[in-house]
């Protein structure tokens, strides 16, 4: 689990398989700092246990304050990739689930129950990194309540929370299982489609905007009618993260704003 670096603070990494940690978007994680080489590192399984092995980089990999060409990990041990550290925890071992179920909480949105923007950057991050290692499409979805403060300045704070809910909850439900919605600040969600192209990003866009048009939503002692105006962009090939592919999203959704609102851009 990442301890230190802003970029991926808290993110718990599964070791079943190798590990590559590099400043290349197609690193299994991406880190993306200057002083982290392109392929710096890798973890891999070796026993019983995980081996950490330096791929040659420019600052080293160090391992306790230690650089190390390679060395088999125990529990504990915190592994240093220029400025992100991250701690090795075992199987079992009671402080790396308190550690993971903080980290876990520190990426909810407490309102909806959805990610929050950090884990969507974090998720956004490794699925840039799949997405160019296989060739295989992503797209991106940004979806903005329609006139949302007008639910706040006429009902009330609790209403436009009511209606944040089953925003979150309609949407969620026009997913797939294997799609990521995430609530990306106020009024603002973003969706992530692994293998999808543009063209199914649009239909899946068009299915979520239907389907919180389609009936009020009971909030404040009222029924409210709710629309969403939605963005869609999908990954290019000189893409090198997913910076380009949200803005691509965002500058949709505004298309669809200015359009007139409740449509899919």
């Amino acid at each position: 689990m990442f301890v230190e670096g802003e970029a991926v603070l808290g993110l718990s990494v599964g070791l079943s398989e190798e590990v590559v940690l590099g400043r290349d978007p197609a690193c299994t994680v991406p880190l993306p700092s200057d002083d982290v080489s392109r392929r710096h590192a890798r973890i891999l399984p070796d026993g019983g246990g995980h081996l950490v092995v330096d791929l040659g980089s420019t600052n080293g990999t160090w391992v306790n304050g230690r650089e190390i060409e390679a060395h088999r990990l125990a529990g504990g041990d915190r592994v240093r990739v220029g400025a992100f550290v991250a701690t090795y925890v075992a199987a079992g071992d009671a402080t790396g689930r308190h550690l993971e179920e903080l980290a876990r909480l520190a990426r909810k949105d407490p309102l909806t129950g959805l990610p929050n923007r950090r884990a969507l950057e974090e998720e956004l991050s490794r699925a840039v990194a799949r997405a160019l290692r296989a060739g295989t499409p992503l797209s991106a979805l940004v979806l903005d309540v329609d006139r949302f403060k007008q639910v706040n300045d006429r009902h009330g704070h609790a209403a436009g929370d009511a209606v944040l809910a089953a925003v979150a909850a309609r949407a969620a439900a026009a997913l797939r299982a294997g799609d990521l919605l995430a609530r990306i600040g106020g009024e603002e969600f973003a969706v992530l489609l692994p293998g999808a192209e543009l063209a199914r990003a649009a239909e899946a866009a068009e299915r979520i905007r239907a389907c919180i048009a389609a009936e009020p939503i009971a909030a404040g002692g009222a029924a409210l009618t709710v629309t969403v105006s939605l963005g869609c962009a999908v990954l290019l090939p000189d893409d090198t993260d997913g910076r380009a592919l949200l803005a691509r999203a965002d500058a949709r959704l505004y298309e669809a704003k200015d359009a007139g609102r409740n449509q899919v851009r």
